[in-house]
């Protein structure tokens, strides 16, 4: 397997509503959208995120949009701790950071803040992530996506940390640097299962369509990623050093389908 400072996959989930009946829901013409954390794996004994803010820039129908202004952006209300440790939020579980109601328009970026108190414990021993000043101004990603009244959508941000931590040369500071993407409510995707949980911690790696997405399975065995284009893919799972890797190859991912694999079985060596 790679090092344990390599890799970690989060999703950050909006989940943009419309309008009902019911009084905690948006006004008609409005789209309410609410920002949970959720999947991580479970390579380390603690990972911890300070989040600082989250933002969006939102182009209103008949609005002009200043690129270069952050006045434009508007800033989402947090819920609860800013400190999120990611292995709480393994099997599917999520945290809400905030909740906010926007006009119909489109949803043209997000961006994702965070301070400098991020850090990953592993055998009792704390290893500060070094977080670019740079960064912290905010991690923006495209998003460019309609949000209109009478609907309900899924905005998926995936915080790819297979490939967002890094080790700087001599130092040996480990760095924090986000690589990001964004979907919306794709619904085909992959799950499956991977055995034996003795194998653990299993990085599962999907790769095609120009494509590569980093998870972990979790502490059953299970693993999920949505938001794949249709195609075909590779699946490449990474157990402990006591099993071997194994691969699925020719997995095929139809629209609006979600593809379930046979459970893979590792062998130990």
């Amino acid at each position: 397997m790679k090092a344990l400072v390599s890799y970690f996959s989060l999703l950050l989930i909006l989940v943009i509503g419309t309008s009902c009946q019911d009084n905690d829901q948006p006004n008609s013409g409005e789209a309410r959208v609410n920002f949970r954390l959720v999947d991580a794996p479970a390579d380390y004994d603690e990972v911890w995120i300070e989040v600082i803010a989250v933002r969006v820039k939102v182009d209103y129908e008949d609005s002009d949009m200043d690129e270069e202004n952050d006045d434009t952006w508007e800033e989402i209300v947090l819920e609860g701790s800013r400190m999120v440790n990611l292995l709480d939020l393994t099997g599917g579980n999520s945290l809400l950071l905030g909740t906010e109601d926007f006009p119909e328009g489109e949803i043209d970026k997000i961006r994702l803040i965070l301070g400098e108190n991020n850090y990953l414990m592993k055998d009792g021993q704390k290893i500060n992530l070094s977080t670019p000043s740079a960064q912290q101004s905010g991690l923006k990603i495209k998003v460019e996506e309609p949000i209109e009244g009478g609907n309900s959508y899924d905005l998926i941000i995936d915080f790819d940390a297979a490939k967002s931590i890094v080790t700087a040369g001599n130092s040996g500071n480990v760095i924090l640097k986000p690589v990001l993407r964004a979907y919306v409510e794709m619904s085909q995707g992959i799950k499956g299962q991977v055995l034996p949980l003795a194998a653990k911690p299993v990085q599962v790696t999907i790769t095609g369509n120009g494509m590569e997405v980093n998870t972990f399975a979790d502490d059953n065995g299970n693993y999920s990623v949505m938001g794949l284009k249709p195609g075909t893919y590779s699946i490449k799972f990474s157990p402990n050093e006591s099993y071997s890797e194994a691969t699925l190859d020719n997995i095929i991912v139809e629209e609006d389908k979600i593809t379930t694999p046979a459970p893979v079985n590792l062998i130990a060596k």
